[in-house]
């Protein structure tokens, strides 16, 4: 992308065992985040993988591709934007059916997506519905979510409506997480 800005962001996972780099370029047309993450699931399994986001100017995710570093399993799904979305092959993913953003469990970087695109002031919230990706085995389901903003450009509570999950998040000026307790923490 041209004519825009670039944001360099890297995190650590709570245990101090995983990494992200990300690159994010925004431009006029959209944006575009690229990382690599080196991560462990649950059940210890440690991978590395790539991903690459692409929004359209208004933060509304258009595609989603993920690679698995030294492995076969990836995945590239499409956004229209109003909530439709397909494989790369075509094939409709009606699970999906209403979701804007995306959500993959091993970044931070996903809960911008949302902060950014509803843009909400002090004390509103949103439910939303995303399509939560994980990693290593790529599964992808919808995940009902809720974003609430505690202090504009600073502070926001994401709650998973599916369970009892809860954190406050606290951001930076571009949206993106500085500390997300118990999971990640910024170190540049």
């Amino acid at each position: 992308m041209s004519n825009g800005r670039t944001v360099v962001a890297r995190w650590r996972d709570w245990a101090g065992t995983g990494l992200e780099h990300l690159v994010v370029q925004e431009a006029p047309q959209g944006i575009v985040a690229e990382a690599s993450v080196i991560a462990a699931s649950d059940l210890g399994e440690r991978f590395a993988l790539t991903y690459r986001i692409s929004c359209d100017a208004a933060w509304r995710v258009r595609t989603l591709e993920v690679r698995l570093i030294g492995s076969a399993r990836s995945l590239h799904i499409a956004g229209d934007g109003a909530g439709t979305w397909t494989m790369a092959t075509g094939t409709p993913l009606g699970l999906l059916q209403g979701a804007i953003d995306v959500d993959l469990a091993v970044t931070p970087f996903t809960n911008t997506l949302p902060i950014r695109r509803l843009g909400l002031r002090a004390g509103e919230s949103a439910d939303i519905l995303a399509a939560y990706v994980s990693p290593p085995d790529m599964s992808v389901t919808a995940s009902r979510q809720r974003y609430t903003c505690l202090e504009p450009g600073r502070l926001y509570r994401y709650e998973s409506l599916d369970g009892d999950f809860a954190r406050d998040i606290e951001v930076d000026r571009d949206g993106l997480v500085v500390d997300y307790p118990d999971l990640f923490r910024r170190i540049a």
